[in-house]
């Protein structure tokens, strides 16, 4: 049995991806914040706050790139550290009023930026689409385990 080539899928999944970021990149920039920063306000929003580990596993970013966009945060008065209540070691970084206040403001306003792409598509292309990616999301996190 002859395989089928992946590249072409994966050629499309990372031009997908990158279309996505430039669009969501170019928006962010709009609110005064690098997309690491508007990562980090909203995946905080809505929370009590999170450890530096659970930021970075929710985010993507790396340990040593964290610090830094934290710091710049802080400095804008949009997120502030606080003593781990379970783990002296440990700080959790938590959204400061003016970072609710922020986030409440600009996470609607860039999901909002986003479904303008959604509108190109119909609603059984949403779906499909989201259950083709969930099912390759799937499917890696299936091999991960195996290895």
């Amino acid at each position: 049995m002859q395989k089928k080539s992946i590249l072409p899928l994966i050629r499309e999944l990372v031009r997908c991806y990158q279309a996505f970021e430039s669009l969501s990149a170019r928006h962010i920039r709009t609110l005064d914040l690098t997309p690491p920063q508007f990562d980090i306000v909203a995946t905080l929003g809505n929370t009590d706050g999170m450890s530096f580990k659970q930021l970075g596993e929710k985010t993507l970013i790396t340990k040593g790139t964290l610090t830094g966009v934290v710091d710049r945060l802080a400095l804008k008065r949009l997120v502030c550290r606080v003593a781990s209540p379970t783990d002296g070691r440990s700080q959790i970084v938590r959204l400061t009023r003016k970072g609710e206040t922020l986030f409440a403001n600009i996470f609607p306003a860039h999901v909002g930026h986003l479904q303008r792409v959604c509108e190109k598509l119909g609603t059984e292309d949403l779906r499909q689409t989201e259950i083709a990616l969930r099912n390759l999301r799937d499917a890696f996190e299936q091999v991960l385990e195996e290895a």
